[in-house]
């Protein structure tokens, strides 16, 4: 392994933290990632998990192999049941005060946070020279997916978005299989989800409750602006839903729904971004959205791709009786997708459809482990493994060989990928991932300006809409900046 040539940071405390937060400018100083001070490569990995409970309770889990050294949770209670489970494990409350006492003993990190913290906790830890794990969305910011892509770029760090379909034999042969050119020039691809499952649409509730002592509130708000605690509103799951915490149902499930057609037609900045909501989008996201993204030509594989629109799909029409839910009714038109409901009998609450002038291809699930296709010409959908036409394509992606559920595999490429030096290795590293975010935010982005967006994604500058530029980039609460 080649050494930094960053600057080696001193021992990291919460003062020099504080000041090297505070910098919103200036050039980038890493740590030394504690493998290169000597550790034997073939030995385990010390990590620590910022968000130990929920989410980030499975994300530890995945890493159990190794050595599971610090949990940190804003809240005792929410993480109890790791806490038991990993006896021998520091927990914190506060991860600046972890990574000053236990920082040299740390060799990687999960962050399985609310989204609004995210880019806090990952920048932080890669500045110490920790590779990062980060559930998706990477960020809630558009600029904070383009921080962390620089700096993953910049320390060489090895890094994983959390969108484990990923990792899925039957995704990477979705992609091969496009970028053949099977189904030819893609025009449109329709992607919906049954999210969201959590309250959208609402109001911030009045009062405020006693926050838990298990509970600390300042931290969980973090960047976010300071609002009175509200027992079972925010947390430990609805933050979702809400516009200063979460990235509605588009940043919960697009990493995984986009994913397949992102990668296949090799999807760049969009040109123009558009949304339509269904009811208002003040304190939260709307309970429904229908959101247009326009790409424009580029090459996919052997193939020349010309203009591509994707559409996404959340959500439905509010209940009468309550508004903070949907009838699940947004889906994209029948006429599409009459083949699809005839093969399964339903119309399935998630998917991704890609249309081309030579065939369609459909995925069923979230993740785009399965795939159905149908050429022009043909009556109906067959499964990709039972498609003549699929069979001589030849396999141009390497496979995800680790054992276990589709969540670990993802997981263990990741700690492979740090043993073995190899960036390159986590098929959802920043580069990829953080692509993939700055897409889906920018929809988030559409839906809070109500207009349409003319983007230019190199400078991260929407050209028409200076209104949208505090949603691009945050304005963060002090001491919650990027470090």
């Amino acid at each position: 392994m080649k050494p930094s040539k960053r600057k080696i940071q001193p021992a990291w405390n919460r003062r020099d933290f504080i000041k090297a937060t505070s910098l919103a400018t200036g050039a980038l100083v890493f740590g030394v990632p504690t493998l290169l001070r000597g550790q034997n490569l073939n030995s385990k990995l010390n990590i620590a998990a910022i968000g130990a409970g929920g989410k980030g309770g499975s994300d530890t889990d995945c890493c159990n192999a190794e050595n599971i050294v610090a949990l940190c949770d804003v809240d005792s209670d929410h993480c109890s049941g790791q806490l038991k489970k990993y006896p021998t494990a520091k927990f914190y409350q506060d991860f600046r005060k972890m990574f000053d006492e236990m920082g040299k003993g740390i060799d990687a990190v999960t962050v399985s946070t609310p989204d609004h913290f995210h880019a806090i906790a990952a920048s932080s830890a890669m500045h110490l020279g920790k590779h990062v794990y980060v559930q998706k969305p990477l960020t809630q910011t558009i600029y904070e997916a383009r921080y962390l892509r620089n700096l993953a770029s910049d320390s060489k760090l090895i890094t994983q978005m959390g969108n484990q379909g990923s990792a899925q034999d039957g995704l990477r042969r979705a992609v091969e299989v496009i970028q053949a050119g099977l189904i030819g020039q893609v025009s449109e691809v329709h992607v919906w989800t049954n999210r969201p499952i959590w309250p959208q649409g609402g109001q911030r509730p009045t009062g405020s409750d006693p926050v838990p002592k298990n509970l600390d509130w300042d931290i969980w708000l973090g960047p976010a602006p300071v609002r009175p605690y509200k027992s079972g509103v925010y947390n430990p799951f609805n933050w979702r839903g809400w516009l200063d915490f979460g990235t509605g149902a588009l940043g919960d499930m697009a990493c995984h729904t986009v994913n397949m057609p992102f990668r296949a037609l090799r999807l760049g900045h969009p040109t123009e971004v558009s949304a339509e909501s269904f009811g208002r989008v003040e304190e939260m996201y709307p309970i429904g959205s229908k959101i247009r993204f326009q790409f424009p030509a580029r090459k996919t594989g052997t193939t020349e791709q010309g203009p591509v629109t994707l559409f996404w799909y959340d959500g439905g029409k509010p209940l009468a009786d309550n508004p903070t839910k949907h009838d699940g009714s947004n889906k994209p038109p029948h006429e599409l997708t009459a083949d699809i409901q005839e093969m399964l009998g339903e119309m399935p609450g998630s998917g991704c459809m890609l249309i081309g002038d030579k065939g369609k291809i459909f995925s069923p699930d979230d993740y785009g482990e399965q795939f159905f296709v149908k050429l022009t010409g043909e009556q109906k959908f067959a499964h990709y493994k039972k498609h003549d036409a699929i069979t001589p394509i030849p396999q141009t992606i390497p496979r995800n060989t680790f054992k276990g559920d589709t969540d670990r595999r993802h997981h263990l490429e990741w700690l492979a990928a740090i043993k073995a030096n190899k960036p390159e290795d986590c098929y959802s590293r920043f580069a990829v991932g953080g692509q993939l975010a700055e897409i889906m935010l920018l929809g988030c982005v559409a839906l809070r300006v109500g207009k349409k967006i003319e983007w230019d994604g190199p400078n991260l500058k929407a050209k028409n809409c200076p209104e949208a530029a505090p949603f691009i980039k945050r304005d963060n609460r002090a001491p919650w900046l990027l470090a």
